[in-house]
């Protein structure tokens, strides 16, 4: 890859400004100028000429029986639509990322008439322009266009297929029932399966996800065709690079002698068939129940490497299921296997036997498909978390799948083409939450790692199993051979049964690396911590709770006998501490030349915890100590920065910073940005991409040695996160920030600072971890989002990986997926853990192929749209304007809607209509528009709204869903009906109330839980039950101004409240902070600002937002 390509995807162009921008994959960056998320433009690639599209194949939806009940009365209490004047809407098009453009809004003209109650004025609707995620023709696409398509193998290996038939013909004569990996049995028995073994995610834990929503069916029979092997692939080497050549390597492979590792690699760009590779992302959620389905078996005296086992269950199949799972006890078979989802025999474990392809939806128009008129029905938020969509697969494939919790798409049907897709209008794209705290997680110990020899593909649950000796890639399809060891199944101490083994059962999977994936012995857990001690941060009371919450938590510290801890605290100077054995007390080394920083002595400034933890807690005790009467108040951040990179470099390891106000000297020194008079603009925010590249350069060498910078920001005043958080973004960091913290003042941040340092210190970690996704030939990723450097076309480095990140992706369709049937996404993640071990963790995914638009509508994911649309719009934020951000999420809208309205729908009424899965839409897109990172007219500090961006593009998707559509509940007459038993705790379940002031009552007391803060509003007539058996108090009156905890009192009420509370922070990583507050509490605007459905002085209400979306799609 030359290197403005190289640069391209990171923002590290000669001369420009480092941004968040997205990181995208060069090869889809080759394309026309005007289109795309372009950047330099180079050379287009020679486009391919379209496909003939082929005739629609059998639907799992027929787009006939959808229709929409005739246009009758319209009941509901909205007033009709004003009259407007409409702005026209210019052809859609896309800014190049590389310079950040103007704004395309036009200006905005005189505000347009609305009926609207007198005193108020009324908010001007979202303008329609030409911003959008799309560019092109007219159809908007998320995706870059066709190009050479860097995850195919050569289209001259699979032959075409020789047959085909619809998912209503039963498989010939040649092609008698399946099991589902494959195996051929004798005769006509029913739909043969394999057993369902007791899978890892155990009975007495919650299940995955919730149950399906509508029947699963049989995706239709593909065409059978002949065993197409590509050609061996060429030997590939990605190394670490000349900057680091003892770097380990992310995924190398023995056999092929291939390294794939995060270096920079001198014309590092698309490659041969082998680089079929893609990467990792992201998606969350808190720990909930799993489906019933195949489970790992017991490990019979657990041999070496398998653990986290159960027992089988006794088997309760049919007679017939049960001879179609032994599959060599009837002599010598030929193998045989009918079409599956790609080229040639048996292609994946979707085949049909005759009894399901003849399966069929036609006599019922599924749930997601129901038409919802938006104007009319108002309670349309369901009143439990809205679950995952179940994708359309057969019960054996779903009961296999990722969880949703770790692997997400934003369509579960993915379109045959990307016609289709950009017909749609709606965006394609992963979440996930690679690493996240799993109860129950297979991990296997083998000598060799079976992979695709084409295209590296870990081997999964939907693979196939030609014979015993062979197995089909679910990506590439290239048929591999079964390596002799694989053919010894642990789980039933029997050989030959390859197609049993624990890596095919289980979706997700944990392996412990060989040698061959390292190229350095696996690197000791390090931690440095980087301490300001300035006047304003001894003020702030924090390095007392850091020294003590460290000291509470020094045994917790992940690692082993290997781990080394340091510490580095500044102000104009840098102080080193000599932690070397044998000393007496801790050695303070001051360094004031920070122009030239130096590390006064290398060897004793890092140091093994074990055996120096006395003088490490020393230290912790003086501290505070030391600098409580200083009147040093500035702020050598840069410099302090330099000299941790220098300490950490030769290991690699974990910096945590702690700030409290601007760096003013020395290098990295900034200047105030923000202007308080423009908080409240309704223009465009300035300043939201960063001052100076100092520290994403910083923040890039980092990541190339393997450190990784997680900042803590706790600060009153400006601090410029806007560039300060770079440090973090491009080395795999997170971000804190605790805004107006002080240890007297705000209590609540105190604890919830203290909170979330616990969880911090003594959460798991990766170290030196690379990651990479991987898809079905067809599709490509082109954009990353999260905190990550793009090492080469594909790789994610992460110098530090954690179970609290997320990451997204988009995608685009290459090549019609015409002969498929279902395609897989695999994301692989190497990490080295605390304890020294080298693992991968695999997540595979399987997803239907459909052609039909309604197909595709039924399985959108909303709250996945949402999160991919919130991280998007950051990238506009900053690559171009707020208002172009603004504008493009409102489009999306009204696009998808409109698209539906014209393309999904037999019948036309009028109203606003939309399909049930995509009721929410309008809804969460305005949510977006209030939302801390996007509102404008609504006073926001410039590091608050970047630290909410921050958190859209990093959170997994749940924790991130909180912060777009806060959760509101009722809690003066909780009952035991309906709760959860967990343990002995009961946990009450009250139902999500909509976001609008008319859902409050004075008589009531409502929890609004927003993510990172709750609020829990005490009406001013509130019962006095509730007062005194729950707050402790015996009026109202009596409610102090500043109550941050529920106490703890010996009631039934007291206890449920409570309980609740606790179960809601639980399911998160991070601490809300939780504000009980009174009808004139000063935080009771910020309580009302989350009332999404009212209308503001500078922004819609729900209904009104409904109408502009209604009369753009009218026009």
């Amino acid at each position: 890859m030359s290197t403005a390509g190289f640069n391209s995807q990171n923002g590290t162009g000669t001369g420009q400004t480092y941004t968040n921008g997205p990181s995208q994959n060069p090869v889809a960056l080759q394309q026309p100028s005007g289109v795309g998320y372009s950047v330099n433009h180079q050379p287009a690639y020679n486009q391919m000429q379209a496909k003939v599209l082929a005739p629609p194949g059998p639907a799992l939806y027929p787009s006939g029986p959808y229709q929409p009940v005739p246009p009758g009365p319209q009941v509901g209490s909205y007033p009709p639509a004003p009259a407007q004047p409409l702005l026209p809407r210019p052809q859609i098009g896309i800014l190049p990322s590389h310079t950040p453009p103007q704004s395309a809004s036009p200006s905005p003209g005189p505000r347009p008439a609305q009926a609207t109650p007198p005193a108020q004025a009324t908010p001007p609707p979202p303008a329609v322009t030409s911003t959008s995620y799309y560019t092109g023709p007219p159809a908007w696409q998320y995706a870059a266009p066709r190009g050479p398509a860097p995850n195919h193998v050569n289209p001259a290996a699979a032959a075409p297929p020789l047959m085909s038939h619809s998912s209503a013909q039963p498989p010939g004569p040649g092609a008698p029932p399946t099991s589902i990996h494959g195996f051929t049995q004798p005769g006509s028995a029913p739909p043969p399966m394999n057993p369902l073994p007791p899978h890892t995610y155990q009975p007495n834990r919650p299940a995955y996800g919730p149950p399906p929503t509508m029947k699963p069916t049989a995706p239709p029979a593909g065409p059978p065709g002949t065993t197409g092997t590509p050609p061996p692939p060429k030997a590939d080497a990605q190394c670490w690079g000349a900057a680091s050549s003892a770097r380990p390597p992310a995924e190398p492979d023995t056999q092929e002698g291939d390294v794939e590792c995060p270096g920079d690699v001198a014309g590092n760009g698309p490659q041969a068939p082998n680089s079929y590779n893609h990467v990792d992302n992201r998606m969350a959620g808190a720990a909930p129940p799993g489906p019933p389905g195949r489970h790992l078996g017991h490990y019979p005296s657990l041999p070496p490497g398998y653990q986290n086992t159960s027992a089988p269950p006794p088997s309760s199949l049919h007679p017939a299921l049960q001879a179609a799972t032994q599959p060599y006890t009837q002599g010598p078979q030929p193998y045989q296997q009918p079409g599956g989802p790609g080229p040639g025999p048996g292609a994946g474990p979707a085949q049909l036997s005759p009894s399901m392809a003849a399966m069929s939806l036609q006599s019922s128009t599924p749930e997601a498909l129901r038409v919802v008129n938006l104007l009319q029905e108002r309670n349309l938020l369901p009143p439990a978390p809205v679950p995952a969509p179940t994708p359309c697969l057969t019960q054996d494939l779903q009961k296999l799948n990722c969880s949703p919790e770790v692997f997400r798409c934003t369509l579960t049907s993915i379109p045959q083409t990307q016609s289709v897709l950009n017909k749609a209008k709606l965006p394609l794209g992963l979440l996930l939450h690679p690493f996240k705290d799993l109860s129950q997680l297979p991990v296997v110990t083998s000598s060799t790692i079976v992979r695709c020899r084409s295209c590296r593909t870990y081997i999964n649950p939907f693979v196939s199993f030609l014979d015993q000796r062979r197995w089909k890639c679910n990506l590439c399809y290239r048929v591999n051979d079964v390596p002799e060891e694989f053919m010894y199944n642990p789980v039933s101490r029997s050989y030959g049964e390859p197609h049993k083994r624990p890596e095919v059962q289980n979706a997700t999977i944990e392996f412990i690396a060989p040698s061959e994936y390292m190229l350095r012995p696996p690197q000791p857990a390090v931690y440095l911590f980087v301490l300001d001690v300035s006047h304003n941060a001894v003020e702030t009371g924090y390095l007392s709770v850091f020294c003590q919450s460290l000291l509470d938590n020094i045994s917790a510290l992940p690692g082993d006998s290997r781990t080394k801890v340091g510490f580095i605290t500044f102000d104009s100077t840098i102080h080193f501490y000599n932690l070397q054995e044998g000393l007496s007390q801790p050695q303070m080394l001051i360094v004031s030349d920070i122009e030239d920083i130096f590390l006064p002595t290398p060897d004793s400034l890092l140091v093994n915890l074990n055996e120096c933890k006395e003088l490490v807690q020393d230290l912790l005790k003086s501290l505070p100590n030391l600098f409580e009467k200083t009147m040093e108040t500035q702020s050598a951040l840069g410099s302090a920065l330099q000299a941790a990179f220098k300490l950490l470099s030769p290991t690699g390891g974990r910096m945590s910073v702690f700030q409290t106000q601007l760096p003013n000297l020395g290098v990295g020194a900034l200047q105030s940005r923000e202007d308080p008079n423009q908080r409240a603009s309704a223009k465009d925010v300035q300043h939201l991409s960063p001052a100076t590249d100092f520290y994403k350069k910083l923040a890039l060498d980092c990541s190339g040695q393997q450190v990784a910078v997680d900042l803590f920001l706790l600060s009153a005043q400006y601090c410029d996160l806007a560039t300060l958080g770079c440090i973090s973004r491009y080395s795999a960091g997170s971000v804190y920030y605790y805004p107006s913290y002080h240890h007297q003042h705000n209590p609540a941040q105190v604890e919830r600072f203290q909170r979330d340092l616990k969880r911090y210190l003594t959460r798991k970690i990766g170290f030196e971890a690379v990651m990479r996704i991987r898809c079905t030939k067809g599709l490509s990723i082109h954009t990353f989002h999260g905190n990550f450097f793009v090492r080469s076309t594909d790789l994610l480095s992460l110098p530090n990986v954690n179970p609290d990140a997320g990451f997204a992706v988009q995608m685009s369709i290459e090549e019609n997926l015409d002969d498929m049937q279902v395609v897989s996404f695999q994301a692989a993640l190497l990490y080295t853990s605390s304890k020294g071990e080298r693992r991968i963790r695999v997540h595979t995914m399987c997803l239907p192929v459909v052609s039909s638009l309604s197909d595709v509508f039924a399985g959108a994911d909303v709250q996945a749209i949402t999160g991919l649309l919130a991280c998007m719009a950051v990238d506009r934020s900053v690559t171009s304007s707020l208002s172009d951000a603004r504008d493009a999420m409102t489009n999306a809208a009204i696009d998808s809607l409109s698209s539906y309205r014209q393309s999904a729908l037999t019948i036309q009424q009028p109203g606003l209509l939309a399909p049930a899965c995509l009721r929410l839409f309008p809804l969460y897109i305005l949510a977006l528009l209030k939302q801390k990172a996007f509102r404008t007219g609504t006073s926001t500090r410039l590091d608050e709204r970047v630290f909410a961006m921050y958190q859209l593009k990093y959170q997994p998707l749940a924790f991130a869903m909180l912060m777009i559509h806060p959760a509101l509940y009722r809690l003066d007459d909780l009952s035991d009906e309906g709760a959860l038993n967990i343990g002995e705790r009961t946990i009450p379940q009250p139902r999500v109330l909509q976001l609008s002031v008319e859902k409050l009552s004075r008589e009531g007391a409502f929890l609004l839980d927003a993510g990172l803060v709750m609020y829990l509003w005490i009406g001013r007539n509130c019962h006095q039950n509730f007062l005194s058996q729950v707050l402790g108090v015996s009026s109202y009156a009596a409610v102090p101004e500043k109550l941050y905890l529920l106490p703890e009192l010996d009631t039934a009420e007291s206890q449920r409240t409570r309980a609740f509370v606790s179960w809601l922070r639980d399911q998160r990583p991070f601490f809300p902070s939780l504000h009980i507050i009174r009808d004139e509490s000063q935080l009771k605007p910020h309580f009302l600002q989350n009332m999404i459905e009212d209308r503001t002085e500078s922004a819609l209400s729900y209904y009104e937002f409904l109408l502009h979306l209604q009369q753009q799609i009218s026009k």
